[in-house]
């Protein structure tokens, strides 16, 4: 809560790196003393890695996280802030598309990893499973996301969105539905402690045609997942690549 004002205003994108004659093999520093420019994606083994919070939240949510993943090797970490008077979880991923296709040709990258805090989950996956953004989306990882609906909100919630959490709704249907050649890697951490949650194995993403693993995490609730750092390390783990991850983590 004390970070959430922090967050308020859209992040800023970091500036694309100019191109430079000093990149050239042999090169001299150029004057002002800096290192040669690299291209955007020499030596970078990490795609970019944008995050998305949840209902009623913003970026500030991811404070901590992008700040682990920023000191241990990734280069280009951004938090993005969408607005909930879309009122669609559809609306929300279309608008998502446009903005990874200009991270990728400002990068360099050919992909995209996210990070999707509650509502923030499902908007990735629709744009994945149903958007076409498996060509774009490597990896996505969701914390506390309700992939089976949550009972938590009530069934007469005024807002759209948090309706569309509700299982049953006509967006979870269609994130049901076959996806077959899906290219996207999902990890999804649940809680056995996520008040949001219920129930709490609603957070699980089992789904026949997807690349899933589920983790679960033992000891917080829903708010903290973002910003734990055991967490943190095991999300770090799970975009370095395919390699294996704990199937539980005891956070308490």
């Amino acid at each position: 809560m004390l970070l959430y004002p922090t967050g308020m205003l859209p992040e800023r994108a970091p500036a694309p790196p100019r191109p430079s004659r000093s990149a050239e093999p042999g090169a001299e520093p150029d004057p002002a003393g800096q290192a040669p420019a690299l291209l955007p994606t020499e030596g970078r083994a990490h795609p970019p890695v944008l995050m998305l919070h949840g209902f009623v939240d913003n970026r500030s949510a991811f404070a901590l996280l992008r700040r682990s993943l920023l000191h241990n090797g990734w280069t280009r970490v951004q938090a993005l802030n969408y607005s909930p008077l879309t009122g669609d979880i559809r609306t929300a991923a279309a608008m998502l598309g446009p903005h990874i296709e200009r991270v990728c040709e400002e990068s360099g990258h050919a992909q995209v990893d996210i990070v999707g805090h509650s509502l923030g989950g499902l908007v990735a996956r629709y744009y994945v499973q149903c958007l076409g953004g498996d060509a774009r989306v490597r990896t996505l990882v969701t914390l506390g996301t309700p992939h089976a609906g949550t009972r938590a909100v009530p069934a007469l919630a005024p807002h759209p969105l948090a309706r569309q959490m509700r299982p049953g709704s006509a967006v979870l249907e269609e994130l049901a539905r076959p996806a077959p050649g899906c290219r996207t890697r999902f990890v999804a951490f649940w809680s056995d402690l996520d008040q949001l949650m219920i129930p709490v194995e609603s957070a699980r993403l089992e789904h026949p045609d997807l690349q899933a693993r589920n983790v679960k995490v033992s000891g917080i609730g829903h708010l903290a997942m973002p910003v734990h750092g055991s967490v943190a390390a095991e999300i770090r783990r799970a975009l370095s690549g395919p390699g294996p991850l704990r199937d539980a983590i005891d956070a308490a």
